[in-house]
């Protein structure tokens, strides 16, 4: 089965499972969805994540989700750069999420990071998607 928005297909995920309080769910795995991953772990938005080999070059990502007093940490996750509309930015128009709050995360020449490391690093790029 083909998939035009894997990314979105993973963020989608992660908010049904949170929905029904589950303590991981699995996922597809490819290396944009490992680098989002990356970074939603050092923001502190999920536990972590391990990868599962089934052989035959199928991968999948175990993610586990993280609860604070029974309430999911991710408020909010929302796609924001879709396959039919492609949202960039530049360095100095990188949106703030929950005015700073929360984290957007780009796609940028020097790979996927938070906008708080493209400002800082001085680099726009592809805003793929928002979390609160």
């Amino acid at each position: 089965m083909s998939l035009t928005d894997p990314l979105g297909d993973m963020l989608t995920r992660i908010r049904n499972a949170q929905l029904r309080r589950m303590t991981k769910v699995s996922t597809p795995a490819s290396k944009l969805r490992q680098r989002v991953l990356d970074v939603l772990q050092s923001e502190g938005y999920i536990r972590g994540y391990s990868a599962v080999d089934f052989g035959d070059g199928k991968k999948e990502f175990e993610i586990e989700l993280k609860y604070y007093d029974g309430e999911p940490v991710i408020r909010t996750i929302e796609r924001v750069s879709k396959p039919g509309r492609r949202v960039y930015a530049s360095v100095k128009a990188i949106p703030r999420v929950a005015n700073g709050l929360g984290v957007a995360i780009l796609s940028t020449p020097k790979g996927v990071m938070s906008d708080a490391d493209a400002r800082e690093q001085n680099v726009g790029g592809e805003v793929l998607c928002n979390v609160f």
